[in-house]
């Protein structure tokens, strides 16, 4: 799934599936990086140059905040992203508008009745 349309496609949902995902629990990039490629069987396998550019415009947006935790024994310190309540609210309002957004392409793309 490398063609222009599908790309085009990945990219008008990974910031919904971002947010939803940080809303879901606190996560740190790379745990994001490996939740996206494992829960969509590699159709979201994104490089670290993708995800943190969308993370920068989430937290721009007020929808997420970062904090840097502290590594336990000999591990490095991981900046944690969390929902705010903001975040919250958005993410629920973006799954809404893409629930519409499928039914409505899906009945399309498969028949539905005409008006």
């Amino acid at each position: 799934m490398d063609d222009r349309f599908a790309q085009q496609l990945k990219k008008g949902v990974l910031d919904m599936l971002v947010l939803e995902l940080i809303c879901s629990a606190p996560r740190y990039g790379y745990e994001l990086l490996t939740l996206l490629k494992n829960q969509s069987d590699g159709m979201f396998s994104l490089k670290e140059g993708t995800l943190y550019p969308i993370l920068y415009r989430l937290e721009d947006e007020g929808l997420i905040h970062s904090a840097w935790s502290q590594g336990a024994g000999r591990s490095a310190p991981k900046k944690i992203y969390e929902a705010t309540p903001e975040g919250i609210l958005e993410s629920q309002r973006r799954l809404a508008v893409w629930q519409q957004f499928q039914e409505t392409t899906n009945r399309i793309l498969l028949g539905g009745t005409e008006t």
